[in-house]
């Protein structure tokens, strides 16, 4: 059925419960997996905000380390959880402006036939201003998407 699974979390609680889903799925048909973050890039490159302050070379440095610090604990979760299941999987940490775009693009990459991700449930305002990620994974994606809630 499925031979590459794209797993997506962003880190949060719910997110969990798609990893699990994703990693129980993989397991089931012993098919290969990759669990993904998008962090986003650094915002603010060469640009000078109101007070006259510019960004550094070391300020980017220092962002980029927080990011990647924050993926690698994210991602040891989710290796910590595909080990108690028994489940080999690959990770990546995947700097995107959009999470949705990111976890397209690891998907195509990775050639997965699947991807599965969270959905924090979002309605009406909230989803209007904060949009949704796993709506857009959903409407422009090119293989199937399974949602968790």
């Amino acid at each position: 059925m499925y031979n590459n699974i794209l797993i997506a979390t962003d880190g949060s609680i719910i997110s969990h419960k798609g990893v699990d889903h994703g990693l129980a799925l993989a397991k089931a048909l012993s098919c290969n997996a990759t669990v993904v973050i998008v962090t986003k890039p650094f915002p603010m490159e060469g640009v000078i905000d109101v007070t006259g302050w510019v960004s550094g070379e070391n300020d980017q440095i220092r962002y980029d380390a927080s990011q990647k610090e924050f993926a690698d604990t994210v991602l040891g979760d989710a290796r910590k959880a595909a080990e108690k299941l028994g489940v080999e999987a690959k990770y990546k940490q995947v700097s995107d402006h959009s999470p949705a775009e990111g976890i397209l693009a690891t998907a195509k990459s990775q050639g997965c036939d699947l991807i599965v991700m969270a959905s924090h449930g979002r309605r009406g305002i909230g989803r209007l201003l904060l949009g949704s990620q796993t709506a857009e994974v959903v409407h422009h994606s090119t293989v199937p998407v399974l949602v968790v809630r």
